[in-house]
């Protein structure tokens, strides 16, 4: 059985921002992998592609995960736990 390729659904700037991106496909189901150059993460740097962070989905998700990212959401969309 062949592996599936891997491909790009986000371009994050910075760790923290990647974090989130991630989080938010994982809630969908989606599977990612978070690729990086360990520079700019040791040193927190976000110059010139340094820092840059690449969210890796599965080819087969690539198309939900960027339909989940397009999604926007409002205050009002939320309500709090009682």
């Amino acid at each position: 059985m062949e592996e599936e390729k891997w491909e790009v659904a986000n371009v994050s700037s910075g760790m923290i921002n990647a974090k989130i991106v991630a989080g938010r496909l994982e809630t969908e189901g989606i599977p990612v992998k978070l690729r990086y150059e360990a520079v700019g993460v040791i040193y927190g740097l976000t110059l010139d592609g340094l820092g840059e962070v690449r969210i890796m989905v599965p080819s087969s998700y690539l198309k939900r995960a960027r339909e989940a990212l397009a999604e926007s959401y409002e205050d009002d969309d939320f309500t709090p736990d009682p």
